[in-house]
């Protein structure tokens, strides 16, 4: 299946839930389409001195709430139709979680694997002048984030370009997140989206009616589950499954392929190796598989792909036996595998939930850096006093005296990450109730429809109110 047919995958679940709403058709398709597209053509200088021209793309899907918001990806494959599609699912994930933005993604025809730092600074810098020529970019514009193939370096160079071509700018850095920390980033932004994935995932298998009609106990503790993909969202996913679920981490896929082992993996081990060898073949006591694709049909609770879209299809559903699908990247299954998964009573976690945790995290930074000043500056010092107070009262009224370490802790005031952290697990556990609630309440078929129909209603609900309709 080609890469565009993710975009009509995006269409398919959204008209489902269209057809779900009773709200007026126009409304709908202002919803539906793409609000502008900028594709994009310059030149940039190679290593060698030779020019090649780069082709990228910016969407903005929807802007029912300002700035827009979404990643920045780099792949020889990527598309303007794909840039869309990605674009519409970041509109529907910011309301399903309820963070102000509206939709919108970035794509560089580039392959990020193969290309040199000094090339890769040079195209990004230039995109990011290309973004600010058409007024594509801005902290009350359009605010991009990593994705596939970028992280905090490229962010970073966005940022400081943006800086230096617009000088009077008082908030300047918050023309995109996921900065390092030196450039005003926010701790907790990296390992986000995958502690996201974590809490969604944890939500779902707290509800015991919903897990006995899979066969499973709740919690995710003792649960064997097979992780598509080492990126950061991967890693970091498979990490907290493990660490602070108890989860027991059989199976592991990437480029190369894949690793089993039926008793387990430790995560770190495995990506501590594959940085050392580039591959994650031929860790020691696992069984090695060539084509990684094969590890998605072996027998696991939880699939979690964590790659790219189109990996579960009508050709390989059928043969999935995972018990749940948690979409940890952008549309890992399109609509044709998930009719088939849905008729074999497999539990889908949809991306545009569990992956949402990557934009809430990329919303504190952005509100820090409008602020200017950090979350726990303001409060931090202010809480220590008030529980060293408490704490007091309560060894006085007890005569019992708490140890130094007790003390500490309970005392402890919060840092940013912490606060960061927490505020994360409260927006995911909160969306996970709403969409749930809607799911069975409004006796729809499954939890993608009850979260695109929330975003749906929500998204047109806000047109209606900033008068863009009479």
């Amino acid at each position: 299946m080609s890469r565009d047919s993710f975009h009509e995958s995006v269409n398919h679940y959204f008209n489902r839930a269209a057809s779900f709403s009773t709200l007026d058709e126009g409304l709908i398709d202002q919803v539906r389409f793409c609000n502008s597209a900028y594709r994009m053509r310059f030149p940039v200088k190679r290593d060698d001195g030779t020019i090649t021209v780069i082709e990228a793309y910016r969407a903005e899907h929807s802007h029912h709430r300002l700035p827009t918001k979404g990643g920045i990806r780099f792949s020889p494959d990527v598309t303007m139709d794909e840039t869309i599609a990605l674009a519409a699912l970041m509109t529907y994930k910011c309301a399903v979680v309820g963070v102000p933005f509206g939709g919108a993604k970035g794509g560089v025809r580039i392959d990020s694997n193969t290309i040199s730092d000094g090339f890769r600074e040079r195209v990004t810098r230039r995109y990011t002048a290309e973004l600010i020529r058409k007024n594509f970019i801005g902290p009350d514009i359009d605010v991009p984030a990593p994705d596939y193939g970028t992280g905090e370096r490229e962010m970073g160079w966005i940022a400081d370009t943006y800086k230096n071509l617009k000088l009077n700018s008082g908030d300047a850095y918050a023309c995109v997140t996921g900065k390092p920390l030196a450039m005003h980033g926010i701790p907790g932004r990296k390992q986000a989206t995958g502690l996201g994935v974590f809490y969604g995932i944890r939500s779902c298998m707290e509800i015991a009616e919903d897990m006995q009609a899979l066969g499973l106990t709740t919690g995710i503790a003792g649960k064997r589950v097979i992780v598509q993909g080492l990126g950061n969202v991967g890693y970091h996913a498979a990490f907290f499954m493990q660490r602070d679920g108890g989860a027991i981490i059989t199976g592991i896929a990437e480029r190369e392929g894949g690793i089993f082992n039926p008793n387990g993996l430790d995560v770190d081990e495995v990506f501590k190796f594959r940085n050392a060898n580039k591959s994650i073949l031929g860790f020691p006591g696992a069984e090695s598989i060539a084509n990684g694709q094969e590890l998605l049909e072996r027998e696991c609770d939880i699939l979690i792909p964590s790659a790219l879209e189109n990996q579960i299809t009508a050709d390989n559903a059928p043969r999935i036996k995972a018990k749940i699908v948690a979409e940890a990247a952008n549309g890992p299954v399109d609509f044709e595998g998930e009719a088939i998964l849905h008729q074999r009573g497999i539990l889908m976690i949809p991306d545009l939930f569990l992956n949402a945790g990557g934009v809430t995290v990329s919303y504190f930074e952005w509100l820090k850096n409008r602020a200017g000043v950090s979350f726990d500056r303001m409060i931090s010092r202010h809480e220590e006093l008030v529980k060293r107070e408490l704490v007091t009262a309560m060894e006085e009224m007890t005569g019992v005296k708490l140890s130094e370490e007790a003390s500490r802790r309970l005392i402890h005031g919060p840092s940013e990450e912490e606060l960061v952290i927490a505020a994360l697990e409260q927006s995911m556990m909160r969306a996970y109730a709403n969409i749930h609630r809607a799911w069975k309440e409004r006796n729809l078929p499954d939890l993608r429809t009850a979260a695109f129909l929330l975003a749906l209603e929500r998204v047109a609900e806000s047109y209606k109110h900033h008068g863009i309709f009479p």
